[in-house]
């Protein structure tokens, strides 16, 4: 599934507290500041996500999926946890 028809998909996807999606979510982000650099984050962003993390919204996904999608994609990022994180979140995506 290419990246535009994931954007599409998360918009409908479901979203509460028991959710594995939730999970996901916040095991990408909440990682975030050991690669930030990586990423080409500045530190207010930085901190927008990590905030977010701890009060995730189903309009945040989104976000943490262009994220997760970046850290697949990151020739930089090494941190096989971390691809991980960003693995499961898409495949979460993809099956819901």
């Amino acid at each position: 599934m290419n990246d535009e028809k994931l954007m599409k998909k998360c918009e409908s996807c479901d979203f509460d507290n028991e959710n594995d999606l939730r999970a996901d979510c916040k095991s990408v982000l909440s990682n975030l500041d050991e690669y930030k650099e990586d990423l080409g984050l500045r530190n207010e962003e930085t901190e927008t996500y990590l905030q977010m993390a701890e009060n995730l919204k189903p309009q945040d996904v989104s976000k943490v999926l262009t994220l997760a999608l970046k850290i697949r994609e990151s020739g930089k990022i090494r941190n096989p946890d971390i691809k991980n994180d960003a693995s499961r979140l898409i495949r979460a995506i993809e099956m819901s």
